[in-house]
């Protein structure tokens, strides 16, 4: 495999290379790891929930607010899923991938996206709508967030193959 065959026009290297998919699900997986734990809190498999900043009553307003009430599972299992999600889809294909699997590549961008959205709007509800602040869960939104810039590369990449099929 020729280097430069690996390597989009416009790119100085290869956006679909190990190294940064690795870190991606290395991220992911703190991610996951940070909800799983959280997600126990919610469904009352441990008694209390840890929050060096805010304080685990704090952290408790804001995990059980009746936003997190009001869906059909707790939030932070929802979590778990999209990162073990991303997890999956970071993992499959190989180094040309942004070329060779564009869509994997694409859904993988979608979930991405889709995590920092929905943890942006977990931000501004604990500020503006519960009041109080849950460090854990901004840990998670923000590694989120952080996902879907590091991913963005890839991503575009891939949209660039995808359109010229």
């Amino acid at each position: 495999m020729a280097a430069t065959a690996s390597i989009p026009a416009g790119y100085a290297h290869n956006p679909s290379a190990w190294r940064e998919r690795l870190l991606l699900a290395a991220i992911a997986a703190a991610g996951a790891l940070i909800s799983a734990y959280l997600a126990c809190y919610q469904l009352k498999l441990i008694d209390t929930v840890a929050d060096p900043i805010y304080g685990s009553s704090s952290s408790h307003a804001v995990l059980f607010s009746s936003f997190s009430k009001s869906l059909p599972v707790p939030d932070a299992l929802l979590g778990t899923l999209n990162y073990l999600a991303e997890i999956v889809l970071d993992l499959i294909g190989g180094e040309d991938r942004w070329r060779t699997r564009p869509v994997v590549v694409l859904a993988f961008g979608a979930l991405l996206a889709a995590g920092a959205l929905v943890s942006i709007g977990l931000i501004l509800m604990q500020a503006f709508v519960v009041g109080h602040f849950c460090t854990l869960c901004l840990l998670s939104a923000g590694l989120s967030i952080l996902l879907a810039a590091l991913g963005a590369r890839e991503v575009r990449a891939a949209w660039g193959t995808y359109r010229s099929r």
